[in-house]
């Protein structure tokens, strides 16, 4: 187990949430990442605001106790996540290893949440966007979205909101990381990890959920 110091050296200071900014894409797969931070936000009554000219993106701060740490909400499309991110960096003068990045992942199934410590971008192109421009280790928030049988369709399966089952499974995901934000908010990634890791795996969607599909069809 981890001690009070090393919590504290390894508190985030900014949650960073992938996602696409249009509200078309706003329900869809490969924004899970960007609706966990505005979930965030919403339940400790953090406010999104412009930092400053030169910045694309929002940025929101939220207080758990006697810590205080901002959420960042990039403005830019996916695949130019990093360079929002860079420019955050740079204006409040932190480093890589202060972020926490929340993003959605094709190779864990809906309803899986994985607290990752660093690695690379698994062919994530927000990911990939992020360490080509600011490179470094920084833990990751993995929420399962799944992966379409043909992997020539991963990008539109990606863009397109889940099956109504599948909502349901990743809702819970989302809900489960929430309650975990006051451990994470400490640095005790170590603990966030065994709560997150021995949820129990939730069913695979029904056989009458196709993947692809929007909600209804």
């Amino acid at each position: 187990m981890a001690s009070a110091a090393e919590q504290a050296a390894a508190r985030p200071k900014l949650f960073v949430g992938l996602g696409n900014p249009a509200a078309r894409y706003r329900d869809t797969r490969h924004n899970t990442g960007r609706r966990f931070l505005e979930l965030l936000s919403a339940r400790h009554r953090g406010e999104f605001q412009q930092p400053r000219v030169g910045v694309p993106g929002e940025l929101a701060g939220v207080h758990l106790e006697e810590i205080s740490l901002r959420l960042f909400r990039p403005a830019t499309f996916m695949n130019e996540s990093g360079r929002a991110l860079a420019a955050a960096l740079r204006v409040l003068r932190l480093r890589p290893e202060h972020l926490l990045v929340a993003h959605d992942d094709i190779d864990l199934p809906p309803g899986v949440v994985r607290l990752k410590r660093s690695g690379g971008h698994g062919g994530h192109n927000g990911l990939r966007d992020v360490l080509a421009r600011i490179g470094g280790d920084f833990p990751r928030l993995r929420f399962g979205v799944g992966r379409p049988g043909n992997k020539e369709e991963v990008i539109d399966y990606v863009l397109r909101r889940p099956e109504v089952e599948e909502a349901r499974l990743i809702d819970e995901a989302l809900r489960a990381a929430l309650d975990c934000f006051p451990d994470l908010a400490r640095g005790d990634l170590e603990g966030t990890a065994r709560r997150l890791h021995s949820r129990p795996r939730p069913p695979a969607p029904s056989a009458n959920s196709f993947p692809g599909m929007e909600p209804g069809t």
